[in-house]
């Protein structure tokens, strides 16, 4: 369970989230044309953007392709 994660994990996650945030208002999307650009669903995207959960390797793919960046700039 992600509860169970420790503190540092979670914190992780959160400054994950408050990245893909800040880039995709940088870029001027809003969440929900990221979602229609990304095919994530608006639930997702809040859950990942609030920390809440840790995004499939597959989701970070679609994030950084609608960014034009690289996954490494998203999780470093």
């Amino acid at each position: 369970m992600l509860r169970d994660n420790p503190e540092w994990i979670i914190e992780r996650r959160r400054e994950l989230g408050e990245r893909i945030a800040d880039l995709r208002t940088a870029a001027h999307y809003t969440q929900e044309s990221f979602c229609e650009t990304t095919g994530l669903s608006r639930r997702k995207l809040q859950r990942i953007e609030s920390g809440e959960t840790d995004p499939r390797y597959g989701d970070l793919l679609r994030i950084a392709a609608a960014l034009d960046t690289r996954v490494s700039v998203l999780v470093d």
